[in-house]
Formats: C-alpha cells, sequence, structure tokens
C-alpha cells in the first residue's frame, strides 16, 4: 500500500467524485480508479460501492477514511519537520520565562533537554507577560512560559502546565510575615513590588490592579535580583511565579500564599508556541517540563 494510493482515496471520498478529484491531483480520472482498486486490491476489502456515477462508502472505507486522514496528516507533519532539520544550519531553541519565576522547573527541565540534543543552541529571556507575547507573536521566540490573562487563541498551542495559588515574599521585619498566608486587604497600605521594565510598567501595574485587585501601590524593579533586595530592606512585598513552596535560601525573607476576600489567588501557568512552528523540539520541550511539575505538585499536596 502506497501512500500516493491513501492520498487519492481521501480525494476521491471528500470531492464526492472521481471526476472533481481527479482535477485537484490534477491527474486522470483513469489513473485515480486504477490506484484506488489497487488499494483496495492490496487490502483485500472493498472500500467503496460503486453505483454508475456515484459511490458510497463500506464500513471498511469509512474506518480507512477516518484513520488514513489522522495518519496522512501526521505523515505530512514528519516530513515537514525532517526537512526543517536538514535545512538548518544551526539547531536552536529560542525559551522566554516570566522574569519574577523563580521555580527550578524551568531550570532543570533546560539542563535534561541540554543533555538528551546536545546539538541545539537554547536561547533564553525574560519578559513580562506582555513583553514575551509580543515575542512569539512576532516569531522572534519559539515558546514561551507564561502566565495565562488571555483567553486561549486557536493561533497558538496552549499548553496547561499547571494551575497554582499565587506566592509573595515578605520581608521577616514585617509583622504579617508570621501569619500562614497574606491577604490584599490587609497588604493595602504596603508597596507591591513588580519586576518590569520601563515600557511595561503601566501595562503591569494595570492588570495587578484592575484583573487581580491589588491595591495600586507599585514599586518597580528591573530585575528580580533587585526586587528582592528591595523586600530584603522591607521596602514591599514581592509576587513570585512559582510552581512550590519552597521557601527562599537565607533568612531576610519568607514565601506565603496570596489571598483575596478569603480564598487564595490561583494562576493558570502554561507553555505556548504557534501552531505553525510546533517542531519536534518544542514538543519535546514541553514533555520533559511536565514532567518536572506533576511530581513537584504531588509533593506539596
Amino acid at each position: 500500500m502506497l501512500f500516493r494510493q491513501m492520498k487519492y482515496f481521501i480525494a476521491v471520498v471528500e470531492a464526492r467524485s472521481f471526476t472533481e478529484a481527479s482535477y485537484a491531483l490534477e491527474i486522470s480520472q483513469s489513473a485515480v480508479s486504477q490506484q484506488i482498486k489497487a488499494l483496495e486490491e492490496d487490502l483485500g476489502v472493498p472500500l467503496l460501492v460503486r453505483q454508475n456515477r456515484t459511490f458510497s462508502l463500506t464500513p471498511a472505507g469509512e474506518y480507512f477514511y477516518r484513520h488514513g486522514k489522522e495518519l496522512l496528516q501526521e505523515i505530512e507533519a514528519f516530513q515537514k519537520e525532517t526537512r526543517r532539520l536538514g535545512e538548518d544550519q544551526e539547531l536552536q531553541l529560542r525559551l522566554g520565562y516570566l522574569n519574577n519565576y523563580c521555580g527550578s522547573e524551568l531550570y532543570e527541565t533546560i539542563a535534561a533537554f541540554s543533555s538528551l540534543y546536545p546539538e541545539v543552541t537554547i536561547h533564553i529571556f525574560n519578559g513580562t507577560h506582555e513583553d514575551l507575547y509580543e515575542q512569539l507573536r512576532s516569531k522572534k521566540a519559539d515558546m514561551v512560559l507564561n502566565d495565562q490573562r488571555r483567553a486561549f487563541s486557536d493561533t497558538y498551542e496552549n499548553d496547561i502546565v499547571t494551575t497554582g495559588v499565587l506566592y509573595a515574599e515578605i520581608s521577616r521585619q514585617n509583622p504579617l510575615s508570621q501569619e500562614d498566608h497574606l491577604s490584599l486587604e490587609a497588604l493595602r497600605r504596603i508597596p507591591c513590588i513588580l519586576v518590569a521594565s520601563a515600557e511595561q510598567e503601566q501595562a503591569e501595574g494595570a492588570y495587578y490592579a484592575d484583573t487581580l485587585g491589588f491595591a495600586e501601590n507599585f514599586l518597580f524593579a528591573r530585575t528580580l535580583e533587585d526586587a528582592r533586595l528591595l523586600v530584603a530592606s522591607n521596602r514591599g512585598y514581592l509576587p513570585l511565579e512559582t510552581f512550590n513552596t519552597t521557601a527562599p535560601s537565607g533568612t531576610a525573607s519568607v514565601r506565603l500564599p496570596l489571598y483575596k476576600e478569603g480564598k487564595p489567588l490561583l494562576r493558570h501557568y502554561c507553555l505556548f508556541w504557534r501552531k505553525d512552528n510546533s517542531t519536534y523540539y518544542v514538543e519535546e520541550f514541553s514533555k520533559l517540563l511536565h514532567e518536572r511539575v506533576q511530581p513537584a505538585q504531588t509533593i506539596n499536596k
């Protein structure tokens, strides 16, 4: 059985006509008919019941059409990726992540991926949600680890990594550090430290205030390290993107879950990539990250 014969059969079924299929395939009608007969002989069962100029599918034909179409799509994707790998002078993965992410799972995944695929160069950068979205939209990133702030788009693969509580770090000098959680209501007079570039300060502050309900009392740092120094000096509290409750190193601050109106603030964290750039290495990286996030979630429950 040839994949070409499968392609011809699927074209005939979808066109509901041998003639129309031959036009679409740019070959003669007799050639299409001969190839489908050869396919039936190879399988040993009829796929079509021919009635003058029309036809209907046998149960075997229905099955072959449904699953054959899926198989052809996989083969075409396989061929496309093989050609891409053969044409690329340098294999690379351009990966972005949130600039206030502080978990270990991403770093462990990068190390595991590099060990498995040393031929791939990983280019890593960070940014705010909007920074990452723009890099992905403009095809300057292959995939990004981001929080969900928009409705999922059909343009992208929206791979939910985990849903978890939003945590924050606060100085041990602050009396609130003795609580088992931090509430937005109790934090209203304390500055919230956000990590953002000068260009993204307004957008980042608006999201935390308008969507999450934080008080409009923000301090901005350019890096996570700078933000943590502000926390250590008791200048404010720092919301963090993390998948686990591992406490920060040192004794200057503590990490506690954030609550709003008596309920924990939940966040969706996803890997996003464009569907027209869904490569083998992108999908492998996603698989490796999931393997490291799930055990961490199990331990923390």
